[in-house]
């Protein structure tokens, strides 16, 4: 597994930081987002270390597929038939941590195909 010291997913995903996990594969971890911004928001971590979505489809073009069954999981198993799944790629795309993560947030009334 490629792990980076610094990174605190790669740290949360060592066991090294508390974090409220909802779901676990071998290839892929779900835990409560700190800052939520729907009442449910999930972040789906791969194991593996790659900086954005666009690397590990590189390095492993199946395991964006298994985070995505992942993320359908939990939410499945919070209630969540709907929806929504963002990857940011990019400081200027919002991203903020450089280990690849999915969101997956749901719950919110009038949640609709706008830019969030």
């Amino acid at each position: 597994m490629s792990t980076v010291a610094d990174c605190v997913f790669c740290k949360i995903v060592a066991g090294e930081i508390p974090a409220e996990v909802l779901g676990r594969s071998d290839d892929a971890i779900a835990f409560r987002d700190l800052n939520p911004q729907a009442p449910f928001h999930v972040l789906v971590v791969p194991l593996d270390h790659h900086e954005n979505a666009a690397e590990s489809a590189a390095a492993d073009p199946a395991s964006l597929g298994r985070a995505v069954a992942l993320a359908d999981q939990v939410a499945k198993e919070a209630g969540n038939a709907d929806y929504r799944m963002i990857v940011n790629t990019g400081a200027g795309a919002g991203q903020t941590v450089f280990h690849t993560h999915v969101h997956v947030l749901a719950g919110a009334s009038g949640m609709t195909e706008a830019l969030v």
